[in-house]
């Protein structure tokens, strides 16, 4: 099968730092491969000089003709103070297609997206909604690869669903291939069919895996075992020709010169397996507690709380005890930053107060918080000032510790240390502000996303950390993986003024799912309570009235029909049928597009009868 996109012989540098060399891989047709990585290992920029917007210092990228390629960036840039769909409309005019085609791509797109209201500004959209839009401008102009950096990134959970059935769907706009980098590993599994790991432990760059996330962490470990292993077999022979070397001058004649040149070779081997071995590196992340042996820590009461509107939640009571965590889940906006913010300010007489409610610390309480802004990180200083602002060392754990030691312990190499701030990755940033909170001795801590931009590597020892931590913890993650590693209660707040405590993550989603099929049965009944539309002469003509009188009966198959669709798309058979379920979720949004067409018909059908 021809590729449609790919690459050979990839060598990229910044300066004296090597991201990847000689990086060579290819997409063809089906893929959809996760690119991952280490943070600094090079994955934004090897997007970008695939999709020609970087050139790489050596090697070739090779794109078949007439392949149209689209690129969704970290950073969402659009025109601000235009609307969503004059937004999409900027992507389809440069196509050679009708005015007629290029309505309907941006209108089907932004249905597909769920967008309520298309014509509100983008500046006045939150950053989950801002990312939709960007993908369904990569998407609007039907691309044969897309090539997506971070699409998870600032989506709430419903809207890394809401991608992941896109990305399975079989749709007009569906790409040929997809190529995007993430570190949501439960995303990941959950679309790919091929993982790409960039990393220097691989001696050719990259290690390619065809198969799903989990797949790849099997063959991940089987390939980490081997090069362990044949570290300690050429370990064990450069140990023999070393000491054969030693032994007196008659041992080593002139016909045995080859040896000396086998030993020289082996230990240039040896020397290579082990750097690269020793290469991954992991991060170290342990948050300190105050060991204080309060066992209500906090204690709020009949919280209530809301912006020029219905309140975000109200009758909220939370209490926050050593070795609780606390997952917070819902929508963007519903409420869940609102929250951190008053239990951040807990503590202090002028911080945040809910509208309504009690909040009551234990005395001398500390409470540490990672703000997903991350505003009060200064990046116009460097790294050695940002990681110890005092001098050249910090206090950790009640010793002292001299920047160097401390910033590899966060995998920053010594060269970086004069390096400013903003110019580092957004993991970089990150793990900056995970060593200030290291550094300070917490009671409750407060995490609002701070998987943004880490690697899968960080994000396995933030999790043992998290795990082992003694005081509190209340954490705001869409990371999946994560809440079900370490979280072992979840407030789930719904969106309209309610928050309610769940087991685990699985326990929130039922509920959502059953809250949805709540609705459309309400939606049925106030169709059968309806009452009988009666023939009238003179309002309608012969064939609206015709279709009037059937309206109701096609309204109520359609219904009908999507709650048996939804009834089998949950059913254990479909979920392990994924050609099946795919067939039934494309039935299910052809048929609840079908509908919305009916109601609107019957609308207008029914004001044209009354007036």
């Amino acid at each position: 099968m021809c590729a449609l996109l790919s690459c050979q012989g990839l060598t990229k540098a910044f300066g004296a730092q090597t991201l990847f060399s000689d990086i060579t891989l290819m997409l063809s047709p089906g893929d959809k491969a996760g690119l991952i990585g280490p943070n600094g290992s090079g994955k934004s920029t090897l997007l970008k000089i695939l999709c020609g917007l970087e050139h790489a210092d050596r090697g070739t990228v090779f794109v078949q003709k007439l392949i149209r390629i689209s690129y969704v960036a970290q950073d969402d840039l659009f025109t601000e103070e235009a609307s969503c769909t004059d937004n999409l409309f900027q992507a389809v005019r440069t196509l050679d297609i009708e005015e007629a085609e290029q309505y309907n791509r941006v209108q089907a797109m932004l249905s597909r997206a769920q967008f309520v209201d298309p014509l509100q500004p983008v500046h006045l959209l939150s950053g989950g909604w801002r990312k939709r839009l960007a993908i369904c401008r990569a998407l609007v102009t039907r691309p044969d690869v897309l090539i997506m950096d971070e699409p998870t990134n600032h989506l709430d959970i419903e809207g890394i669903l809401w991608l992941e059935n896109l990305l399975g769907a079989t749709l007009p706009e569906s790409p040929a291939a997809v190529l995007m980098v993430s570190h949501d590993r439960r995303f990941l599994e959950n679309t790919v069919n091929r993982v790409i790991e960039l990393a220097p432990i691989y001696p050719e760059g990259s290690f390619q895996v065809k198969g799903s996330y989990a797949d790849f962490l099997e063959k991940k470990s089987d390939y980490l075992l081997q090069r362990q292993n044949l570290e300690e077999r050429l370990a064990n022979k450069v140990k023999r020709e070393t000491e054969w070397l030693r032994r007196g001058p008659k041992a080593r004649t002139t016909k045995a010169k080859y040896r000396i040149e086998e030993a020289g070779r082996l230990q240039e081997e040896f020397g290579e397996v082990r750097t690269r071995n020793r290469s991954a590196g992991q991060v170290g992340i342990a948050f300190e507690g105050t060991q204080r042996k309060t066992r209500k820590l906090l204690v709020a009461a009949a919280m209530a709380k809301g912006f020029h509107g219905p309140p975000l939640f109200s009758g909220l009571d939370i209490t926050l005890t050593p070795g609780m965590r606390l997952g917070l889940l819902g929508r963007n906006g519903s409420g869940k930053s609102t929250l951190m913010h008053i239990l951040a300010g807990a503590s202090d007489p002028a911080g945040p107060k809910p509208d309504q409610g009690t909040v009551a610390c234990a005395e001398n309480v500390r409470i540490v918080s990672f703000d997903q802004r991350r505003e009060q990180l200064d990046t116009s200083v460097t790294l050695r000032r940002a990681l110890a602002p005092d001098g050249d060392s910090v206090i950790y754990h009640g010793q002292s510790q001299h920047v160097v030691t401390w910033a590899k312990r966060f995998l920053f190499r010594t060269d970086q240390l004069e390096t400013p701030v903003e110019r580092l990755s957004g993991g970089e940033q990150a793990r900056i502000l995970i060593a200030r909170l290291m550094r300070q001795p917490a009671d409750i801590l407060l995490l609002d996303e701070p998987t943004n931009d880490l690697d899968i590597p960080s994000l396995d020892v933030l999790e043992e950390s998290l795990s082992e931590f003694p005081g509190a913890l209340v954490l705001v993650t869409h990371d999946r993986f994560l809440l079900d590693r370490v979280c072992n209660l979840v407030l789930g707040f719904d969106g309209q003024g309610h928050a309610e405590y769940f087991a685990d993550y699985d326990q929130w989603l039922a509920m959502l799912q059953h809250q949805e099929k709540s609705e459309q049965k309400k939606a049925a009944a106030a169709v059968k309570e309806k009452p009988a539309a009666k023939p009238k002469t003179g309002k309608l003509s012969y064939m609206d009235q015709r279709e009037y009188d059937q309206m109701e009966v096609t309204i109520l198959a359609a219904e009908s029909r999507l709650e048996e669709l939804e009834r089998l798309m949950n059913s254990p058979e479909v979920m392990a049928n994924p050609t099946q379920l795919q067939q039934y979720w494309l039935e299910q949004q052809a048929l609840q597009t079908e509908a919305d067409q009916l109601y609107d018909r019957w609308d207008e059908l029914e004001q044209r009868k009354q007036g």
